[in-house]
């Protein structure tokens, strides 16, 4: 049976042990190993980051860039090639090729992995389609997708290649524009993977309100907000600075807290990231107590339980991360951290949207 056909509704009746189940699950599968090795590309482009490691590969080339320096000669071309530019200038004076070297992996290792995330995609995806596993509306959907990755890459090297001028530093604007849009296809891949892999059965037939069902997408779009503000925080390096907390330098309002271009501001987006944070924890403590006034399913209430669990440790993690000035490994996990509470937030949201409710005596679901 045909994925994304007519006869959609009816394969998603059917038990997964099936032909058609199988299929399913085969492409679930396959959605989720995309959606690990973005998640995989999104922290290891933190770790980069924070290595100082992302302007050490100065040109772009999609395909000859897949083979780094073979020989000794190819790496002193492509060294000479790195201290024409400011970074070396400026920051990396006196570097010698071994530390070339280091952060050179880095970045080149980010780009590998980026392009086998396009491979794995673009590969099985071809088959699916031509096989029919996939058609209509939803392979429409992961074409989008496909399209969205390569612009990704584009989208890097417009980042990288604001760092290659005077101020050898990229631009925050453009580091939350690459984030963003990753994070958006990983959530996406989540979403269509949960398609794929969560049965709905004819018998479950009552649904939450629509209330409800709203709050809980509400925490998925606060939580990407979230991390956009974390991008511009390490866009500017702001997590170096006002290493305290709750208080910043002491005060509860800082100085100069709005500038007239506020998002240039390293104190603004601190302070606009780590209170957000607050907030947006505040909201899924307020969504998890709704789950419990409603009295759902375990299996549904469990799902907002490990959401409420996720975003506490995260919020500890990002606090721990401010007080000990972004430590590299604490800095990747705590980007990781951000990647695993969204996807969570993405998979109950599909849950609550497609999952129908079971009813059980004594348990109220609004209409």
């Amino acid at each position: 049976m045909a994925i994304g056909s007519t006869t959609e509704s009816e394969g998603r009746s059917e038990d997964l042990t099936d032909a058609g189940g199988q299929q399913r699950v085969s492409v679930g599968v396959w959605l989720l190993i995309c959606a690990a090795l973005v998640f995989g590309v999104a922290v290891l482009g933190g770790v980069t980051r924070l290595e100082h490691a992302g302007l050490s590969i100065t040109q772009w080339e999609p395909l000859a860039g897949i083979l780094p320096p073979l020989s000794a000669a190819e790496w002193e071309t492509e060294f000479a090639y790195y201290r024409q530019f400011p970074e070396y200038q400026l920051v990396h004076q006196g570097m010698d090729l071994a530390g070339f070297k280091y952060i050179f992996w880095f970045e080149y290792t980010h780009r590998l992995l980026a392009r086998l995330v396009g491979v794995v995609f673009a590969i099985p995806l071809l088959f699916f389609w031509l096989t029919k596993r996939i058609e209509g509306a939803f392979a429409a959907k992961l074409v989008v997708v496909l399209v969205l990755g390569g612009l990704q890459g584009a989208l890097g090297w417009y980042m990288v290649s604001s760092g290659l001028v005077e101020r050898p530093d990229v631009s925050h604007y453009r580091l939350t524009a690459h984030l963003g849009l990753a994070v958006l296809l990983y959530a996406a891949l989540i979403w269509f993977a949960c398609s794929m892999l969560v049965p709905a059965d004819d018998e479950w037939g009552v649904q939450v309100s629509r209330g409800f069902r709203y709050a809980t997408y509400g925490s998925v779009a606060l939580l990407y907000l979230l991390v956009l503000s974390g991008g511009m925080v390490a866009g500017l390096d702001a997590g170096f600075d006002y290493n305290t907390f709750p208080k910043m330098d002491g005060r509860w309002i800082p100085p100069g807290l709005f500038p007239p271009q506020p998002f240039d501001s390293v104190v603004t987006v601190q302070f606009v990231h780590r209170w957000f944070g607050v907030f947006v924890a505040a909201y899924i403590v307020f969504l998890w107590g709704r789950s419990v006034d409603l009295r759902l399913p375990d299996e549904v209430r469990g799902s907002y339980r490990w959401l409420l669990l996720m975003m506490a440790a995260q919020g500890a993690l990002g606090i721990a991360t401010l007080l000990l000035a972004v430590p590299v490994a604490l800095g990747a996990i705590h980007q990781a951290g951000a990647l695993i509470v969204l996807g969570i937030a993405v998979a109950v949201a599909y849950a609550v949207t497609n999952a129908r409710l079971r009813p059980q005596p004594g348990i109220h679901v609004l209409p």
